[in-house]
């Protein structure tokens, strides 16, 4: 028997579970986000994927979903019932034997010592339908990168495993932004630089990469092109880093004079927020999204970490200092991250 990670990832989970307590809109696109309106400003949490081949996805402006995909179902936000949902399947996870390591809503590693992963995964899926009626797809890897990554070839409803011994063949020919962690600017970064796929990557240096990324990045890079993720799976309790606050406008805002009352309100009302959970802060970002969709932060260190609303207000404001643009503005949002413990 050896050690092996799985990644489980509900399909289209939010969509699924809609779904689920409207049967009528199976089959057909459906697209969740907001107060469920396209005709007002919000974003796409997430859509079916009947949704997904017109374009579809999350991130996306509600009204960009209605135009690429006028016949869509538009639902709003019901947090409470994927909070539910989600329990359901994390129960069902936690009765494995496994270590399960929870990432969110709808995902979880799950650590475990058996001599045929490809069972266990089956077995998982076939009890979270059996519980839920969701979908998921599982993963198979000899670490948390590559079982992470094998869930996107498995989708939807599938397994697929990747391990060392296949992790060229799967991955040597692919862009460096197929791996877990890689964004599409690191990507356009390194095809400057020449690197264009995982394993060419693989074969940069890391000092050099790490002139070019910084003394962590850079190595790190080349180390996950290798597939190897030193990460283990744990059961601690996932602990937020930060909680922020963002408002958005159905009208853009012109003026500044606003822009600067809206982001002290959005603070103090931050503040409050943090006052409940008792953790002290250390920094506060900003975020401004322009008209149309062109979104910028800029942050502040606190002097020491606190829960003092006048001074997140004052580091709110001194951070919206620092924006020289002044553009209207469609949202604005204000995070805090918190001290270590």
């Amino acid at each position: 028997m050896a050690r092996w990670v799985l990644h489980v990832d509900l399909d289209q989970f939010i969509a699924a579970v809609e779904v689920l307590r409207r049967p009528e809109l199976r089959g057909l696109p459906v697209v969740v986000g907001g107060d469920g309106d396209p005709s007002k400003r919000g974003v796409v949490s997430t859509a079916s994927y009947e949704a997904r081949a017109f374009g579809v996805h999350s991130g996306m402006p509600l009204r960009t979903a209605a135009r690429r995909c006028p016949d869509a179902v538009f639902l709003p936000v019901d947090k409470a019932a994927y909070d539910e949902a989600s329990a359901q399947v994390m129960a069902v996870l936690h009765e494995s034997g496994a270590i399960v390591e929870v990432l969110g809503w709808d995902e979880a590693f799950l650590a475990i010592d058996t001599g045929d992963p490809g069972l266990v995964a089956k077995e998982i899926q076939d009890r979270v339908r059996a519980a839920t009626a969701l979908a998921c797809s599982v993963g198979i890897g000899e670490n948390k990168l590559q079982a992470k990554i094998a869930t996107g070839f498995g989708k939807p409803a599938g397994v697929f495993t990747i391990t060392g011994a296949t992790w060229w063949q799967v991955m040597g020919e692919r862009p460096p932004d197929a791996l877990w962690g890689v964004g599409p600017r690191t990507a356009r970064k390194l095809a400057g630089l020449g690197i264009t796929t995982v394993a060419g990557l693989a074969a940069a240096s890391p000092r050099e990469l790490a002139g070019q990324f910084g003394p962590a990045t850079g190595p790190w890079l080349v180390q996950t092109a290798h597939g190897l993720d030193p990460s283990q799976v744990t059961a601690e309790p996932y602990v937020p880093r930060g909680h922020g606050k963002d408002v958005t406008y159905q009208q853009n805002i012109a003026g500044w004079d606003q822009v600067t009352a809206e982001v002290a309100a959005i603070a103090r009302q931050l503040a409050a927020e943090l006052a409940a959970g008792g953790r002290p802060v250390r920094r506060i970002v900003v975020k401004v999204r322009y008209a149309p969709f062109f979104t910028r932060t800029h942050g502040r260190g606190l002097p020491e970490p606190t829960l003092d609303p006048a001074a997140i207000e004052a580091a709110a404001l001194d951070a919206l200092a620092a924006f020289t643009r002044r553009d209207p503005v469609r949202l604005l949002g204000v995070r805090a991250e918190f001290a270590p413990d």
